[in-house]
């Protein structure tokens, strides 16, 4: 069996921001009424976090929830316990119409960070990612320029990049290509 790899390889790029391939992430959707008393003890058991509002995101580091729509959520957890992690969530949801897939090898994960990273961001992504309208924990599905993409505020000039595997190296390119040195807009 060989050992699994991340989608990019640990890739980096410096330059206007740093943007670099995050590693192997945990990555569980959950599916089901998300306001039913067990989806709610299936995430706390899976993440520690409350099922987060529309549009954000809560935890930090290697475990967070997010998201994604009325009836589903992203659990984000270290890659190494996935299957411990769907386990926990499985038995929490026991008897409840709800779904747990793992899907961490079905996605690819970037991080953006800099003192530019909002205004990066904003050139990729119909979002309005002013400070006033976009911040940590604020959490969006969206496109990034053609493919489709998550993303969030981790720190006030980081986001964290989400995208399907597939598209890992596209997105990179895209993500450099709008962190050249000197493409400032000044928008932010």
């Amino acid at each position: 069996m060989s050992d699994p790899v991340s989608a990019l390889n640990g890739a980096e790029f410096h330059g206007l921001i740093d943007v670099a391939d995050a590693g192997l992430t945990g990555m569980i959707t959950l599916r089901g009424n998300l306001g039913a008393a067990k989806a709610k003890k299936a995430v706390k058991a899976v993440t520690g976090t409350a099922v987060p509002a529309v549009g954000e995101v809560l935890g930090s580091g290697e475990t967070a929830t997010a998201w994604m729509s009325p009836d589903e959520l992203l659990l984000i957890v270290p890659y190494a316990e996935v299957a411990q992690r769907v386990a926990k969530a499985e038995t929490a949801l026991a008897g409840e119409h709800a779904m747990v897939v793992d899907v961490s090898d079905a996605r690819a994960v970037l991080t953006v960070t800099g003192s530019d990273a909002r205004e990066v961001m904003a050139k990729l992504c119909p979002v309005d990612l002013s400070p006033a309208a976009f911040g940590k924990g604020d959490f969006r599905r969206t496109r990034m320029a053609q493919i489709p993409a998550a993303l969030w505020m981790t720190e006030s000039d980081q986001f964290t990049v989400i995208c399907f595997r597939s598209v890992a190296d596209y997105a990179f390119a895209l993500l450099k290509v709008a962190a050249q040195p000197g493409s400032a807009v000044g928008a932010f």
